[in-house]
């Protein structure tokens, strides 16, 4: 009986292994994360515990107790911020962003922010998504 649950253990752990290396992903430590990223990460995210931190050939994530994940280029710039169970820190929102979620959906909260070279997407907590070109200004809104 206790080299079945040894095998069982032995399976999950390599079927894991196999899974992360699959996507090309390294599991590193917090400090391994660009600085710019550190520094983010402790101003706005205090007092969270990181769960995991992965790295692969693009890109570094962090994924928190409380669900927080967050995806950082390889120079440490944030790419999404996705605050599932909490919003995103308003410090990290553009203000036309932020002002133009005001008066379109007051009372929402912006969960989770992906940006990229065109532009941004957000996805608010009543469910819509809204998202914006380079110069802050909605292209499409929908749920």
């Amino acid at each position: 009986m206790k080299s079945i649950k040894i095998i069982f253990a032995l399976v999950a752990i390599l079927t894991t292994s196999f899974s992360v290396k699959a996507d090309h992903d390294q599991i590193i430590t917090f400090n391994q994360l660009p600085q710019a990223a550190q520094t983010l990460l402790k101003q706005h995210f205090v007092g969270k515990v990181p769960l995991v931190v992965t790295m692969d050939w693009n890109d570094y994530k962090i994924v928190y107790e409380t669900g927080e994940e967050i995806e950082f280029d390889k120079q440490g710039n944030w790419k999404q911020l996705d605050c599932r169970t909490s919003q995103v820190p308003a410090a990290l929102i553009p203000e036309k962003i932020k002002a133009h979620i005001n008066a379109t959906f007051p009372g929402a909260a912006i969960i989770d922010l992906d940006r990229d070279r065109r532009g941004y997407e957000v996805r608010l907590s009543n469910g819509m998504e809204v998202e914006y070109n380079r110069n802050f200004q909605a292209i499409e809104i929908g749920d």
